[in-house]
């Protein structure tokens, strides 16, 4: 299967890639910049945690004009007057809730000044709350819902995803030309399922309320259950998509 990333590449065709901002960096997408014949990068993140992660995931020694940087995008001096040549925004509209949460329609115009010349934003359509009456979709529905209930009510944040139109709305708003726009079915499996569910896990500890744990446990290991036997009948759970968003 093509990643997202090989569509990009795709996208790219064979313009230069120049100084490279990867706006909401972390392992997966600095592996892949580091391949690319760019002139040097910079990952920003949020977490000073995932900034060691991404340390530890480069397979090549970083040259002098690249680098890590730790900070938030609704601070002014964050980058300042420097320039990239192409900006890659990878599911940073969901992820940037937990770190400025009702700020995503800032988001843009932000980035907008450090753009020289393309910017890829990649996202996923929103599936909570689930609006399709069909099985596979109500499944990964039940799934984010219990996720992001366990999430609030030990005080953390969900992540909010973005649809297409809306992107699309505040790219433009922005200063933005979208050039093309690309969307990728989703098939689910049980490295998802067990992913979001073990998120899940994590937290019960925190409730500190062992009535409510025991409830909420029987409740993931029985969706769990329903989850890898459907994947086991159908192969996947097939419901949303992600998509990239190319625009100058």
């Amino acid at each position: 299967m093509t990643s997202l990333f090989q569509e990009i590449e795709a996208l790219h065709g064979a313009t230069p890639w120049g100084a490279v901002l990867d706006a909401g960096s972390g392992p997966s997408s600095i592996r892949w910049i580091e391949t690319l014949p760019t002139a040097r990068w910079t990952a920003v993140t949020g977490a000073p945690g995932m900034a060691d992660g991404i340390r530890d995931a480069l397979r090549r020694p970083m040259r002098d004009g690249d680098r890590v940087v730790l900070g938030n995008w609704q601070d002014p001096d964050l980058l300042a007057c420097e320039r990239y040549d192409t900006v890659l925004a990878d599911y940073l509209l969901g992820a940037i809730e937990g770190f400025a949460p009702y700020w995503q329609d800032l988001l843009f115009e932000r980035l907008r000044p450090l753009t020289a010349g393309r910017l890829y934003v990649i996202g996923t359509e929103p599936y909570v709350p689930v609006l399709r009456d069909e099985p596979h979709a109500r499944l990964v529905g039940d799934i984010g819902r219990l996720r992001d209930a366990c999430l609030l009510m030990v005080r953390d944040r969900p992540y909010r995803e973005f649809p297409i139109d809306w992107t699309l709305r505040h790219l433009e708003r922005a200063g933005f030309r979208p050039v093309a726009v690309e969307r990728y079915p989703i098939r689910y499996g049980r490295r998802f399922v067990d992913g979001q569910l073990d998120m899940c896990l994590r937290r019960l500890p925190r409730l500190h309320d062992p009535a409510l744990e025991t409830a909420l446990r029987h409740r993931i290991e029985t969706l769990r259950a329903r989850a890898h036997a459907v994947i086991e009948q159908d192969g996947a759970l097939r419901h949303g998509a992600d998509y990239i968003v190319a625009a100058d």
